[in-house]
């Protein structure tokens, strides 16, 4: 059991006192200092959200590019108070970490472990300032917890919806179809949890007992793919695509082509000339007036396919730690990277902190060190360039680099200091035990 000092009620309420601290102090940084605190982002969700109170559309706002569902949770902010989106998405902030905790809890971790992994998430600078600053990303990580606590349960109805809101998550489908398939139904059909315990050992990860007799490649290729058509699979499939066209087939019929092609089709082909953490903005920043061809666009996502592509093949039977490398992988190799794209993955990070055996001394320092120290270093050029004008493109795309490769050293850090435990216990292990031990 946690000890009494620490309890979860008593963590979310001091969580919620640091966001109630951070939402005044934030408003008035905005009165009677220069640079304001609000995300900039913000304030194009209020415009966006007056022009819908207004009868309008929310694209009538210039770099509004987002679900019109985010200007529509946002009317408040013209009808009661300006800082309403703020305190939704701090709302959301916390109810991501009661979604941690039950969660872990669901997987059996002990509360005093459970506690001190929803710590991680809501008392880390990077989530808490997020929110409080008028981002909505707790909203999509909420959501994200959501419906995995749905598919620990067997089911999820969200996922279509949260795809339409914020297009990034389409990279779990593969792995939740994965966990939903034949080889993880139990006897009701529905998957069983595998528990947590302390005596987990990485040799977890060894493969299923294979069946008697060589098989080729293309037929166990024919199994696996025949193991994923299954009744979860199928209703996953149906209410997740039925979510998503309903949604999108709705504001298409308010907002036409403009929606389409501002708040999805954007996207698939942005190009941000302007600098970030992305290793791709040196080239962009180059070659944007002349603009870029469709192969050159394409080309850009290979190395995220093949990354995604190999996670997936690699780690998908531990879906929280699939969905965190996955997310990593797919912030670090993405044509346009920005802080507040880490909230994606950090959401995720407390779901496997209970499977490490990294300590936070040394190596976990470590990585702290190399991942935050490359960051600095990347923001010391930005200032130079943005605020001093100095012509410093070529370090600060090389300190880029330097923060690619200080995200794949915490990966493969993280990687090989976990203890890989499939998130539902295998139908096909388990048959295989039994028939073992009838031949015993």
């Amino acid at each position: 059991m946690a000890s009494a000092a620490v309890t979860l009620p008593r963590v979310m309420l001091a969580a919620a006192a640091v966001r109630a601290a951070m939402l005044a102090l934030g408003e008035w940084q905005d009165a009677h200092l220069e640079v304001r605190y609000t995300d900039v982002d913000y304030l194009v969700f209020s415009d966006a959200a007056a022009s819908v109170a207004a009868g309008g559309s929310p694209f009538a706002r210039a770099t509004y590019r987002y679900s019109p569902l985010l200007a529509y949770l946002l009317v408040p902010n013209s009808l009661l108070h300006p800082t309403w989106g703020k305190l939704l998405f701090s709302a959301a902030d916390l109810l991501v970490g009661l979604f941690i905790d039950t969660i872990l809890k669901l997987r059996g971790v002990p509360d005093s472990t459970r506690i001190w992994s929803v710590v991680a998430w809501l008392f880390n600078p990077f989530t808490f300032t997020i929110g409080t600053r008028g981002n909505c990303e707790p909203i999509v990580c909420a959501v994200i917890l959501w419906i995995l606590i749905c598919l620990m349960n067997g089911a999820s109805f969200w996922y279509g919806l949260i795809v339409h809101f914020r297009i990034y998550p389409i990279i779990y489908a593969i792995p939740f179809v994965i966990v939903l398939g034949k080889n993880y139904a139990g006897p009701a059909g529905r998957p069983i949890l595998t528990q947590w315990t302390s005596k987990q050992h990485l040799q977890s990860d060894k493969s299923s007992p294979s069946v008697e007799g060589a098989t080729s490649l293309l037929t166990n290729l024919w199994n696996f793919l025949t193991s994923l058509i299954t009744r979860n699979t199928i209703l996953f499939g149906l209410l997740s695509g039925s979510m998503f066209f309903l949604w999108t087939g709705v504001f298409f019929y308010l907002y036409g082509w403009e929606f389409l092609n501002e708040a999805l089709l954007y996207h698939l082909s942005r190009t941000d000339p302007r600098h970030n953490f992305s290793i791709y903005f040196y080239h962009i920043y180059l070659h944007h007036q002349q603009g870029f061809s469709s192969i050159q666009k394409l080309a850009s996502f290979l190395p995220q396919l093949i990354v995604q592509l190999a996670l997936i093949l690699r780690f998908s039977r531990d879906l929280p730690f699939c969905l965190f490398l996955q997310t990593v992988a797919f912030v670090a190799f993405n044509k346009v990277m920005t802080a507040q794209y880490f909230v994606w993955f950090f959401c995720l990070l407390p779901l496997i902190l209970p499977w490490t055996t990294m300590k936070l001394k040394w190596k976990g320092l470590a990585c702290i060190l190399v991942w935050m120290g490359s960051q600095l270093h990347w923001l010391m050029w930005a200032y130079m360039l943005e605020f001093k004008g100095q012509n410093v493109f070529i370090p600060l795309w090389a300190a880029g680099l330097m923060f690619l490769a200080a995200n794949i050293f915490v990966m493969l850090m993280v990687i090989n200091h976990h203890k890989f435990t499939p998130l539902f216990s295998s139908s096909t292990v388990k048959s295989a035990s039994k028939i073992a031990a009838k031949k015993e």
